[in-house]
């Protein structure tokens, strides 16, 4: 295009030092000299307006999937939970290792049964490990072990006590736990038998960040649960979120390098696999009650339809109370998560028996967290 800016008409500056043969300019705009800057003229101009529209061009097409995703999980918070969507007497809690390692004491566990009497909770998932990174477990570090399982059957009979084994996987740094290694998984099914040999009566794996496909993750359940058979104990897991849209672990995982999610075909591949699956349905990143209500109530259906009949479901429940990226405590709250299972349970599959909630944890749960599942789920 032609410029049709108009040319420089004033005469020449003959000062010294701002000029130059033939030059009709002076080198120093006198303006700038006082620290201002010209105005932008019409090229510069159109730049501007076309950089400002392509800015909120790229910011409409992140944002509006997000603000449509919010909206409908708002919406999936609307309405009123089924009649009978309520406790099946088939809950569950963690527990903390102070339970195992000597900390706690009968005074404790007189307390702690207390306060499950009242509740639907029949199976606790106490810290037991953490394992080493090659799948073996420490006696140390349950010395109490015995005594608890005794005490509560003594307290709390037909409530079941599993042991919570743990550890982090090597699929996101370069330490922790390495299920590709065939010693390490043979090890962790050693583990398995370890605590069955002192009485617990089941055995919780809660290994992570565990990254959805994990084909030698399901290979060690198999291995586990050939053990948990012979012995007549369960097996259960805390398990990862299911992907809220297809696909997200993947496009999740790409850009924070970080999957966080399952599918919903390897959820169901898991659950096929074990006694009892407690979806950890926390930290979930959503900022508004409405919006972790309407969440949870996703998950519920998801895992819902993944889960066979034969396989105890749990939904975890947030009893504890912190304010940082990916958990906000005003938003993730136990009234809230009820709710959101009550809503999901009532949508997908309202009469199934094998359901339940599972309280995370025991040392940070308030008096609000007891009341808010006693009044929402319990009745």
């Amino acid at each position: 295009m032609e410029d049709t800016e108009p040319r420089n008409t004033e005469p020449r500056n003959t000062e010294p030092g701002n000029t130059e043969p033939g030059n009709t300019e002076p080198k120093t705009d006198p303006a700038a000299a006082d620290g201002a800057q010209p105005p932008p003229g019409p090229k510069k101009k159109k730049r501007l307006r076309r950089t400002r529209r392509i800015t909120l061009a790229v910011l409409l097409v992140l944002l509006l999937p997000l603000l449509t995703a919010e909206t409908a999980l708002r919406i999936n918070y609307m309405g009123d939970p089924a009649d009978g969507t309520h406790t099946r007497n088939r809950d569950a809690m963690w527990l903390g290792h102070a339970w195992v390692d000597g900390r706690k004491t009968d005074a404790d566990l007189t307390a702690l049964a207390r306060e499950l009497r009242t509740t639907g909770i029949r199976d606790l998932y106490v810290h037991t490990g953490p394992m080493e990174h090659d799948g073996t477990l420490p006696e140390s570090l349950y010395p109490k072990a015995g005594w608890l399982v005794d005490a509560v059957h003594r307290e709390l009979p037909g409530v079941r006590v599993q042991a919570f084994l743990g550890d982090v996987l090597a699929t996101e740094s370069p330490n922790g736990m390495r299920l590709e290694q065939a010693a390490t998984r043979a090890a962790v099914v050693d583990s398995a038998r370890q605590v069955l040999d002192v009485g617990y009566e089941g055995v919780h794996l809660d290994l992570e960040p565990l990254h959805s496909g994990d084909r030698n993750y399901l290979s060690l359940l198999d291995d586990v649960r050939a053990v948990t058979r012979a012995r007549d104990a369960q097996l259960s897991v805390a398990a990862h979120q299911i992907d809220p849209l297809p696909g997200f672990h993947s496009f999740w995982g790409t850009v924070a390098g970080h999957p966080k999610w399952w599918s919903q075909e390897f959820f169901g591949q898991v659950a096929r696999r074990v006694d009892q699956i407690a979806v950890m349905s926390y930290d979930t990143m959503q900022p508004l009650e409405s919006l972790y209500g309407g969440y949870v109530a996703q998950q519920t259906s998801l895992a819902l339809e993944a889960t066979p009949p034969t396989t105890h479901l749990l939904m975890g429940l947030p009893f504890y109370h912190e304010n940082r990226f990916g958990h906000w405590n005003h938003a993730e709250t136990v009234a809230a998560a009820v709710r959101g299972v009550r809503l999901g349970l009532s949508r997908t599959d309202a009469d199934r028996e094998r359901f339940g909630v599972a309280a995370y944890i025991d040392f940070a749960a308030t008096e609000e967290d007891w009341a808010a599942y006693r009044d929402g789920w319990v009745r």
